[in-house]
């Protein structure tokens, strides 16, 4: 049975803020054999459905549907992208963004309750791919009338999910935007990630992953993060930031740098990694940087320009100059592939010092390439 707070057939037309909902669905398979014996999945919508004005916003590996607070409310994660007057305008666009399956915000994960066994599905909830979370996305975009979206956006995990969505759906929007993704996850990528996911599972408090009603591997995820947050960064910003910046704690001890944090960057870093374990769920982190790990647009499809060949619409690719997680030429080497296919597909640059984190934090160099992007769109839309 459905939950969500609008009809359960159609997007209520006569709304335009924001809308929190989640919709129950049957048994779902994953593309690795294993399954689900439901679905729920969470979402938030912004503006008023008129039939063609949908996107897709795809969200990134901590992030969740809280993209914008709409007219009112708490502040979303790309709150200056998309919001009444923004790029992403509200008062024009009915956006859609979905938390993904296997997250910890609402939508069915590893701490969801299993209803065959009444606790946490923990560690048997099945392997998870990025083509599982569009495969999920588009079972709720249906049930919600959408049939085709103006564009589907997103950046990182978030690029991804576009890039599936663009192969396995083709023709499903009007224009595909992927931020700061490649083809495929890079072996420096899944490199990191594996030593994020082995600081957790090392953690004496991970339990094998059945850790609900203790206090959880916080050490292990924590660390993950720390991790996680200098692959984000640029060494120019981290440089202009904090430098060699103390925090005015004493050093004491024999081993200083172990129980004191006399820098600021390592001040910094903590903190990044007590937020992240107060908001997230350590289970959820391993299933999704394996998820990314795993994501190979050619895997099972031939070639990877045989894959590209499918897509159906237009292409706008975004690198960041900065990027050492996603480099620009992983992007431009997607581009030439595209093009080798026979796809159109335009190349914008983001210059930024911030890394692969400008996707969240240049909104203003962000919002002028969607801006664009959208309006493309609109006309090639209009010409179908």
């Amino acid at each position: 049975m459905s939950q969500h707070c609008w009809a359960d057939e159609y997007p209520d037309r006569g709304r335009t803020e924001l809308q929190k909902g989640r919709r129950s669905f049957g048994p779902f398979r994953m593309e690795l054999g294993g399954s689900l014996p439901s679905l729920t999945l969470s979402y938030e919508t912004f503006g008023e459905f008129r039939g063609d004005n949908a996107v897709l916003v795809c969200h990134a590996l901590t992030g969740d549907s809280h993209v914008s607070r709409g007219e009112s409310g708490v502040p979303g994660w790309w709150e200056d992208v998309v919001g009444p007057g923004r790029p992403v305008d509200t008062s024009r666009y009915f956006v859609l963004c979905v938390d993904v399956p296997g997250s910890c915000h609402g939508s069915t994960g590893p701490s969801s309750s299993d209803p065959r066994t009444g606790r946490p599905y923990g560690p048997t909830f099945p392997a998870l791919t990025i083509r599982d979370m569009v495969r999920a996305s588009r079972r709720l975009a249906s049930s919600l009338g959408i049939r085709r979206f103006r564009a589907i956006i997103g950046g990182s995990m978030g690029g991804m999910q576009v890039l599936e969505w663009a192969v396995t759906y083709p023709g499903s929007a009007d224009v595909y935007v992927p931020i700061a993704t490649p083809a495929a996850h890079t072996a420096t990528a899944i490199g990191y990630h594996e030593v994020m996911r082995q600081a957790i599972v090392g953690d004496p408090g991970w339990r094998g992953g059945w850790y609900y009603g203790t206090a959880g591997p916080g050490a292990g995820l924590a660390t993950a993060r720390m991790l996680a947050m200098l692959t984000y960064r640029s060494d120019a910003s981290l440089e202009a930031r904090f430098g060699r910046q103390w925090t005015g704690e004493a050093l004491r001890g024999t081993l200083p740098l172990v129980d004191g944090v006399p820098f600021q960057i390592q001040s910094y870093l903590r903190h990044q990694g007590r937020k992240l374990v107060e908001r997230f769920d350590a289970n959820s982190y391993l299933y999704l940087t394996q998820a990314m790990d795993l994501f190979d647009l050619a895997w099972g499809r031939g070639s990877l320009r045989q894959a590209l060949g499918r897509i159906r619409g237009r292409v706008v690719l975004v690198g960041i100059d900065s990027d050492v997680l996603y480099s620009t030429e992983h992007i431009q080497a997607l581009e030439r592939e595209l093009r080798g296919a026979g796809i159109e597909v335009d190349y914008r640059e983001i210059s930024s010092p911030y890394g692969h984190d400008a996707f969240l934090l240049e909104g203003e160099q962000v919002g002028d390439v969607l801006r664009e992007a959208l309006e493309q769109g609109e006309v090639e839309g209009r010409g179908r």
